[in-house]
């Protein structure tokens, strides 16, 4: 026999939602409804619907069933696909009834926009507390434990803490203390990571830094490190410090000391042909060898067996050479195909936009949004729709209608290839380069040269910044 469940609130909880039978009963709890994935007995609902065991479901609301409008839509498919039908109570809507569905979507939509509202309402206020430097810790990092609401200090951590920092400034190296933290941890592994996470935070010197991460404004809501996409504040004396600031300004010091030797040992050793050379044959990038006063450039796929590629090692010299070949026929000739290149590479572009897959999906919501605000127009004429809520859903609407066409034509206005500007910017390089090379420039090469494909033990091709590829010879000296 096929039970008969429906939805029922919980006596003395307008939160907590329960289903109702002689033979079972399960709970959803309500924590949110923006996400079908965190709530556990809303998908044994749908699975005990899959096995036969529901006929209809009966809802308050179609807020209190979901406010994503897609998992709304996919729900209620899956329990019709089932045999199970539902209706919501507030709105008056039936799934049993085939034209429900658009209605349903419309409702779910409102419901969305509400839901987000709220949640904007909410960052909205947590924001204000921030700014007014007010901060309740949720968490406690290593080190610090959560007591009476406020950040207390863990001895037993904070020696490890203040172990790390001694050993930093002492001149002991990440892997170093690494080793000897994991020799001394009792099962708990330590990483590089998390003595670099450590030397700097600024938790330990009893400091705070609000909005590390954030959350998106649209469902489904993510969390995302704050990389410079929202403010963040800086709040001093917090909570009990573990590190002295003196001594941590000057591990912060040592950091940046260690890391501008680093940056200019690694320009030091770069090299303008570096990465930038491929064999066409094989696709192996060529390295540096240097032999008997004379450096080349060779397949290193080439160089572990000869019989698996052809390429020979190249000369530097000839590669720079062929260089300034190419430099020369662009500065003197460029002047004149570049310009006609970016007025073909324009027309190709406006012709492409007219079929871009965004514009077409920006065409599908704008004849979406119009059929909802007409659909909303009839419910108003019927009498269905309160004068209030239809003006104020009228209003989103219009106002989500104007977004989706000023979204369509900042597309069509921008030019999502960077082929133009790059061409562009190759022919502003050219104007200021000299009439000619003499000698081989790594700088001028890096800012003109993307890659460079060796074709043969004859022939290489340059692949400018903008895309274009232009051949030359190599004129070898040395076999």
């Amino acid at each position: 026999m096929r039970l008969k469940l429906c939805w029922k609130p919980c006596v003395g909880s307008p939160v907590r939602r329960e289903i109702i039978s002689p033979f079972c009963t399960a709970a959803d709890e309500g924590i949110t409804g923006t996400s079908v994935q965190k709530r556990d007995d809303f998908k044994r609902m749908l699975a005990d619907s899959g096995r036969g065991l529901i006929d209809r479901i009966l809802v308050k609301s179609i807020s209190r069933f979901a406010r994503n409008t897609a998992e709304c839509l996919e729900a209620i498919r899956q329990f019709r696909a089932n045999g199970t039908t539902i209706f919501f109570e507030k709105e008056n809507i039936d799934t049993d009834r085939m034209s429900s569905e658009l209605m349903t979507a419309l409702y779910a939509a409102f419901s969305q926009s509400e839901s987000e509202s709220i949640s904007g309402n909410m960052r909205w206020s947590y924001q204000r507390r921030m700014e007014r430097g007010k901060h309740n810790p949720q968490s406690a990092g290593f080190g610090y434990c959560l007591k009476d609401g406020k950040l207390a200090i863990v001895p037993e951590e904070a020696k490890i803490v203040r172990f790390i920092f001694e050993s930093y400034l002492s001149g002991a190296s990440r892997r170093t203390m690494v080793k000897q933290l994991n020799a001394t941890a009792g099962g708990k592994l330590w990483y590089e990571s998390a003595i670099s996470y450590i030397l700097t935070n600024e938790c330990y010197v009893g400091d705070t830094v609000l909005q590390k991460t954030y959350s998106t404004e649209t469902l489904p809501v993510k969390r995302h490190r704050n990389k410079g996409q929202r403010e963040q504040y800086y709040i001093a004396d917090t909570h009990p410090a573990i590190i002295a600031k003196a001594d941590f300004e000057k591990v912060q010091a040592l950091l940046e000391t260690k890391k501008a030797q680093y940056t200019k040992a690694q320009q030091k050793s770069r090299f303008p042909f570096a990465k930038k050379l491929r064999c066409r044959e094989c696709g192996s990038t060529l390295r540096r060898k240097e032999q008997k006063g004379y450096t080349y450039w060779c397949c290193m796929t080439h160089d572990a067996d000869k019989r698996a590629c052809a390429l020979l090692p190249i000369p530097e010299a000839q590669i720079q050479q062929a260089f300034l070949r190419l430099y020369y026929n662009l500065k003197h000739q460029g002047s004149h195909i570049l310009p006609d290149l970016i007025t073909n590479l324009q027309s190709i572009r406006e012709r492409k936009f007219l079929w871009s897959v965004d514009v077409i999906e920006l065409n599908k919501q704008i004849a979406e949004l119009t059929s909802q605000n007409q659909l909303l127009v009839t419910l108003r004429e019927g009498g269905c729709v309160d004068p209030d809520i239809f003006i104020s859903k009228s209003n989103k609407l219009t106002e989500q209608l104007r977004a989706a066409k000023q979204a369509k034509s900042r597309i069509l206005d921008q030019d999502g290839d960077d082929t133009i500007p790059c061409t562009q910017e190759l022919i502003t390089i050219l104007k200021r380069g000299p009439e000619t090379l003499h000698d081989f420039d790594g700088e001028l090469f890096g800012q003109l040269i993307d890659k460079v494909i060796i074709e043969s033990n004859t022939s290489l091709r340059f692949r400018l910044k903008s895309g274009l590829e232009l051949r030359e010879s190599i004129e070898r000296t040395v076999r």
